[in-house]
């Protein structure tokens, strides 16, 4: 055996491996785990140009992978005014900051804003147009809700978007009117990426250089070796986008890529489904957006259906993005339509955010043998929200983690991000704690262990992308992505997890950051 290139030593090993739970010392050769063991073992792994780290007592884990975020969202928040609170506190604050930013910037040039949260306002509604048009009459300004699901526009803006008093409800998306006139009053509905890559455009190619370097930045800080670029627009532009960043270094995590659902026939046109590509860049599911309206579900259940089962026969996994109770029926009842007519065995379908989760729905999931990719931050971050907004009915089911796992039930976790931060400890402090920003309880009773909430973020996160075979754990023949911890998440008191440190990030044998 070829000696090792780097070996960690002095560490507690937590290696998410069943065969071994803990261990001493590991050992790589060129980008994968080589020995994992006690000190004497991997010592003898050890050559002449072995780089030795003394982890100092420090935690080894595997790499953290992010399951669902959107990472051009992520780019735009990085490069846009941050308009979350706890620093924005009220629509004159949002007004404020965008007329400081119009002050600098040339007339006629797009302001963007980003993060604002309606219930943390003091007046505890969206701004509108004319908020915004007070605050930057000669720009075409656009902020968007913390959720991502909501956008406002000021006149400009709409002007450019071509939204006026004819303009119809886009399909599964709507346009606020006031309600006297029925003129377009800034909010709309579903419609942020449409803004974003049909109106605005693209970004420049110093714009994205910028951007992407500060997310490469957060991921590495944050021990995010692999994350799953889950946006619903995404398609062969992108996935030739994100490649050439995977493959210039700009970007050092690995990326798995949904494929939108208007947008999977062009990867079959290249001979591409779910499961192209390398360890580097891959792509994933194909990702549905059920939605709501007041006629029911769009689109209509039967259409649904039938979109699912065809790209189901075309190979590709299917990812839902359902939060509430109603989509997630329609999600499940998409999948055992397929079910009907095709095996759903060992296909793993997704039910993304899964927020709305009674008992019934749960055993459809399992038997359907779907995986859940839930966000355990939002616990934290949206936690006060929910318990003041929610009803109690539903308050009994939301965002469960137990419960699922209980089931048999694989669970993986995610952040959401730009919905909130990156964190994944928060994540998993939020799991296990089940406690909001504010120190009240959500569903205490769903709290999950410290080693079941760091599967989520580890092997279930890389079964729920087919990737447990090469990820998710420390183990021989395994890609060497390693993040080394500050404490061990798993025996520290639970309040303390979220304050601990991501010392060192590996990815492919290579450190890519340490402190």
């Amino acid at each position: 055996m070829p000696s090792a290139d780097i070996i960690l030593k002095n560490a507690r090993v937590i290696t998410m491996d069943e065969r071994r739970p803990a261990a001493e010392a590991v050992a790589v050769t060129g980008n994968t785990v080589s020995v994992v063991g006690d000190a004497s073992l991997v010592e003898s792994a050890k050559g002449v140009g072995t780089r030795v780290i003394d982890c100092r007592g420090g935690t080894l884990v595997p790499g953290f992978n992010d399951a669902h975020l959107h990472l051009f969202s992520l780019v735009r928040q990085l490069l846009s005014l941050d308009l979350s609170p706890p620093k924005i506190k009220s629509i004159a604050d949002i007004k404020e900051a965008i007329h400081r930013q119009a002050a600098g910037t040339p007339p006629g040039t797009w302001l963007s804003g980003t993060g604002f949260n309606d219930f943390y306002l003091e007046e505890k509604r969206y701004p509108t147009r004319w908020d915004l048009d007070e605050a930057a009459p000669d720009h075409p300004v656009v902020i968007s809700h913390r959720s991502l699901h909501a956008c406002v526009l000021n006149s400009r803006a709409l002007e450019l978007a071509g939204i006026g008093m004819e303009t119809p409800e886009p399909p599964g998306a709507r346009i606020e009117r006031d309600i006297a006139t029925g003129e377009p009053n800034g909010i709309l509905f579903e419609m942020l990426g449409y803004i974003h890559n049909r109106v605005m455009g693209p970004f420049t190619a110093e714009e994205l250089e910028q951007g992407v370097n500060l997310a490469d930045g957060l991921f590495l800080y944050n021990g995010i070796t692999s994350l799953q670029e889950a946006t619903v627009v995404n398609d062969t532009g992108r996935w030739e986008a994100i490649c050439s960043l995977v493959l210039n270094c700009q970007l050092h995590s690995r990326v798995s890529m949904m494929a939108g659902s208007s947008h999977w026939r062009e990867f079959r046109e290249h001979n591409l489904r779910t499961g192209s590509g390398d360890d580097l860049m891959r792509l994933g599911a194909v990702k549905f957006v059920p939605g709501v309206r007041d006629s029911g579900v769009y689109p209509p259940q039967d259409e649904l259906n039938e979109m699912a089962l065809e790209c189901h026969d075309a190979g590709w996994q299917l990812a839902f993005h359902a939060v509430d109770e109603s989509t997630v029926n329609a999600a499940l009842t998409a999948l055992e339509y397929i079910g009907g007519h095709s095996s759903v065995a060992g296909r793993r379908h997704r039910i993304e955010h899964c927020g709305e989760c009674p008992d019934a729905m749960l055993e459809r999931i399992r038997q359907l043998g779907a995986v859940i990719v839930t966000q355990p931050p939002f616990i934290y971050y949206s936690g006060e929200r929910y318990l003041s907004t929610v009803s109690p009915s539903q308050l009994t089911y939301l965002y469960r983690m137990k419960s699922p796992l209980e089931h048999g039930i694989v669970v993986a976790a995610s952040s959401d991000t730009p919905v909130v931060p990156l964190n994944p400890l928060m994540g998993i402090y939020a799991a296990v704690t089940r406690t909001a920003e504010t120190g009240q309880e959500l569903l205490p009773e769903e709290a999950v262990t410290p080693e079941q909430a760091l599967s989520m973020y580890t092997i279930n996160a890389a079964y729920a992308s087919f990737e447990e075979d090469i990820k998710g754990s420390i183990t021989p023949g395994k890609l060497a992505d390693l993040v080394l911890l500050s404490e061990n998440p798993l025996i520290v008191p639970p309040e303390k997890i979220k304050d601990i440190k991501v010392i060192m990030t590996i990815i492919g044998g290579e450190v890519v950051r340490e402190v």
